[in-house]
């Protein structure tokens, strides 16, 4: 059985507010009815951000809302903390860019490998309102040639 890879979530604001210098690719530790939210295209990755603590990675800011919000248990938190699951050579990769000054570790992008769901991750660089700038006249240019073609 051949499984097509097939994406549930973006965080398109990442690509445009920083600047991408490594990725990673993380399995998330997820509750069954996270995975079917997901499944269904519910999560928002805005604002979501990759912290670690206690020498693991966790996910923060993610907003997974209840597959079925009537079935969901009384105490379920949507923006709970969710464990990434990272190998130790890219936990300590992460470590090093996290006491970087400036550097930042975001969510990119959720997808399916397999049965799996798997997390993009990246060390990003926040982008100055110059560079903004700059990304949204290339677009515009971008967009201008392939009009005119």
């Amino acid at each position: 059985m051949i499984h097509s890879m097939s994406t549930y979530a973006n965080n398109s604001k990442a690509l445009f507010d920083y600047e991408i210098l490594e990725r990673f690719t993380a399995g998330i530790e997820l509750l069954g009815m996270e995975v079917k939210s997901v499944r269904k295209g519910k999560m928002n990755l805005r604002g979501a951000f990759v912290a670690l603590r206690n020498g693991e990675a966790y996910l923060l800011g993610a907003d997974i809302p209840a597959y079925q919000p009537k079935n969901a248990p009384i105490d379920y938190d949507p923006l709970r903390p969710r464990r990434l699951l990272l190998s130790k050579a890219e936990l300590w990769t992460l470590k090093d860019a996290e006491t970087v000054k400036g550097l930042t570790i975001v969510p990119l992008s959720v997808y399916n490998k397999g049965r799996f769901l798997k997390l993009d991750i990246a060390i990003a660089r926040g982008k100055k309102k110059f560079d903004k700038r700059q990304a949204i006249k290339k677009r515009d240019v971008e967009r201008d040639l392939k009009r005119t073609l």
